[in-house]
């Protein structure tokens, strides 16, 4: 229960900061720490449940298993989604090094908030799953 509330709680704390920093379009040097504690404690419930799975241990039904294991999977995926982002903001650039200083800054800036805006929907999605799979008896 108290893993359950940590995941809750990490991903609540660095989605709303992301959200914040993207809505104010100010990339946030405090929000990968954030974010990459919500994916530790994401990992370690993951790691926890299987375990108590294996066990013998069993889930209220198998729907929670998967809101338990889906945001694992969303935690992954975001990260690919994350490189996308940024590949994007690079098209069309043949040399960073050759762009002035403050073009090398804003597209910088435009990579960070791209970045931070695909894992801040991440990480709101997964705390969607986190207090779902509470409801289904968790």
């Amino acid at each position: 229960m108290y893993l359950g509330i940590g995941v809750l709680v990490a991903n609540a704390v660095a989605g709303g900061w992301g959200a914040a920093a993207w809505v104010r379009k100010q990339p946030s040097i405090v929000f990968w720490p954030l974010l990459r504690v919500a994916q530790a404690v994401v990992v370690v419930q993951v790691v926890l449940g299987l375990l108590l799975v294996a066990s013998g241990e069993s889930a209220p039904d198998g729907l929670h298993i998967v809101y338990g294991l889906t945001p694992l999977v969303v935690s992954l995926v975001t990260e690919g989604m994350r490189i996308g982002a940024a590949q994007k903001q690079l098209e069309g650039i043949e040399d960073v090094q050759a762009l002035e200083r403050r073009e090398q800054v804003a597209i910088a800036h435009r990579v960070a908030l791209s970045e931070m805006g695909v894992m801040t929907i991440g990480l709101l999605l997964i705390l969607t799953l986190a207090l779902r799979a509470y409801q289904t008896g968790g």
